[in-house]
């Protein structure tokens, strides 16, 4: 069995989150994500997954793997990661957002636009709601949902002084289930562990959550596998079948300490 390394950055935003800059358009994240020598991303804009698909035709015109995802904010106010394999599941997934966002009309002036394009970089439509707020789900239900359709949970950037497990809690919970965890590129997982050896039993992500065109890439992960598919990162994910997931590159630099198995 030949294992395959893949560079991976799983999670960017586009133009849909109203943090995300305007140039990041399904085509202008492609382009740049194989500029950067990427083999996969994955499109994580907040409590939203309208932009994924048409990242993914994109993607695939061009043969850059695009997994389809979402960064949802938990009732605690902490960011958690979702993949998801089939359009079903992301329309199941969109319904659920839907449900559960708070409608509170956005604020261009103060957050920024919400838009939705195509694969010309043509608006097509704009998300009405407010999409940084919390839903009424704690991270428990999430976890739940997220399984229930038949995707992969992970916590966002627990090591992040807002918006993570670590700083709405505190910590992160001995009993938490996860398919794994993501740290920011300011830390290593060996530091993450010298503080909660009990995770040790989680493999780690970091990636460049990428708000702007210049930053997809800059942090990525080499995913050893068979081939690029949702099944495959599945296994890796977990350390399962001889796959495994190398976190903490920068660019093309070694951050130390950033190995995850």
């Amino acid at each position: 069995m030949t294992m395959i390394p893949f560079k991976a950055d799983l999670h960017i935003h586009t133009v849909l989150s109203p943090c995300g800059d305007l140039e990041m358009s399904p085509t202008a994240i492609v382009e740049r994500a194989l500029a950067r020598g990427l083999d996969i991303i994955a499109i994580t804009d907040h409590n939203t997954t309208r932009q994924v698909k048409v990242t993914q035709r994109v993607g695939r015109s061009r043969g850059l793997f695009v997994l389809g995802g979402v960064e949802i904010t938990s009732q605690e106010e902490a960011h958690c990661l979702a993949y998801f394999e089939t359009d079903e599941q992301l329309d199941a997934m969109q319904e659920f957002l839907d449900a559960h966002l708070p409608p509170i009309p956005n604020d261009e002036d103060r957050f920024g636009y919400q838009l939705i394009v195509d694969e010309n970089d043509e608006i097509v439509g704009e998300e009405e709601y407010h999409l940084l707020n919390a839903l009424d789900v704690d991270i428990e239900g999430l976890y739940d949902e997220v399984h229930r359709i038949g995707g992969l949970f992970v916590p966002a950037h627990i090591n992040k002084g807002t918006t993570s497990l670590i700083s709405q809690l505190g910590f992160v919970p001995p009993d938490l289930r996860a398919d794994g965890l993501e740290i920011n590129r300011f830390t290593t997982r060996e530091e993450m562990l010298k503080k909660f050896a009990y995770l040790k039993r989680f493999n780690f992500i970091t990636d460049s959550d990428a708000h702007f065109i210049d930053n997809v890439g800059d942090v990525y992960n080499v995913i050893s596998m068979e081939h690029r598919s949702f099944a495959e990162f599945a296994l890796a994910l977990r350390g399962e079948e001889g796959r495994s997931v190398d976190t903490a590159y920068f660019r093309d630099h070694r951050l130390p300490g950033g190995v995850g198995t």
